[in-house]
């Protein structure tokens, strides 16, 4: 490969969730069904998504983060850091970061409901914003909008 030469890949994530390795590599697991699971597994099995660069979202195990709480894992996620405890439920979780699960069985393979993975403020690599508004209720509703 020539010097110089910078190529773009295909990515299917929306979002990025980082987790500190460390705080992970501490706890030995501590989620999931006997908390013998790490939180990143754990993440990605309930919320349906695979490895690697075809995921509907990344979540990827880091070095250390520098946080360092005891009995807990650090998770960034842009312009948010949570310190999650040690056996905390793994639908909390995937909630705090904004994420949800998948619908169905059937639609697990493309990963999670595209319009709550994103809160508002993020933007994609593509020209879409996501967007959230609430309705008359306080229910949140989510929709894409075009970025202009």
């Amino acid at each position: 490969m020539e010097a110089g030469l910078i190529r773009r890949l295909r990515s299917g994530w929306t979002d990025t969730i980082v987790v500190c390795g460390k705080c992970s590599k501490k706890l030995d697991g501590g989620f999931g069904e006997g908390g013998r699971t790490s939180l990143v597994k754990a993440l990605r099995k309930r919320l349906g998504l695979g490895k690697g660069r075809k995921a509907a979202v990344g979540i990827v195990e880091t070095k250390c983060l520098g946080v360092c709480p005891k009995r807990a894992v650090v998770v960034a996620c842009a312009g948010e850091w949570l310190v999650v405890p040690a056996g905390e439920n793994v639908d909390a979780v995937a909630s705090a970061l904004g994420l949800a699960a998948p619908i169905s069985a059937n639609d697990s393979a493309s990963g999670l409901i595209a319009a709550s993975v994103m809160r508002s403020s993020r933007l994609l690599p593509s020209s879409r914003r996501y967007a959230r508004d609430d309705d008359q209720n306080g229910e949140p509703l989510l929709g894409v909008v075009e970025r202009s």
